[in-house]
């Protein structure tokens, strides 16, 4: 638990941390960026906690956004434009998810390449914009030791 607290403390990890989380949290399938984030930042050895608050800070900027996806995700592949509302997926998910999916999925594999396609972005510029935020805050912090 503590190596989770204490890893990627760094302005440049921080700053991947919370690129990630936000970029991570608008992944346009619901309920998937938790597990997705983990994926990611165990490996790059990211602080968790400033991931996942990241990402759960991003939820409501996902709810705004992935009909967005599958919306852009419809016209860039030439696709039926298909009636839609969040509450409506969600019922229709937890009713049967097996046809869920097979109703809904290749909307949903469009929305993820559209989210793809604009990921990189999105991760660079909270990025660039967060590291040297996070680098002044560090120096305004007063250092200290801890035992260990």
């Amino acid at each position: 638990m503590i190596t989770q607290l204490t890893q990627g403390i760094t302005a440049a990890k921080i700053a991947q941390a919370i690129a990630f989380g936000v970029t991570i949290g608008v992944f346009p399938l619901l309920g998937t960026p938790t597990l997705l984030s983990l994926a990611i930042g165990v490996p790059l050895k990211l602080n968790q906690p400033v991931l996942q608050v990241f990402r759960e800070l991003s939820y409501p900027l996902q709810l705004a956004t992935v009909l967005l996806f599958m919306r852009a995700g419809e016209s860039l592949f030439g696709a039926e434009h298909v009636p839609l509302s969040i509450p409506m997926l969600m019922e229709r998910f937890f009713a049967a998810p097996g046809q869920f999916l097979a109703d809904f999925g290749m909307i949903g594999l469009y929305a993820v390449v559209v989210w793809l396609l604009i990921a990189p972005i999105l991760f660079g510029v909270i990025y660039f914009i967060s590291r040297p935020v996070i680098e002044r805050l560090s120096q305004r912090l007063p250092r200290t030791r801890h035992a260990s």
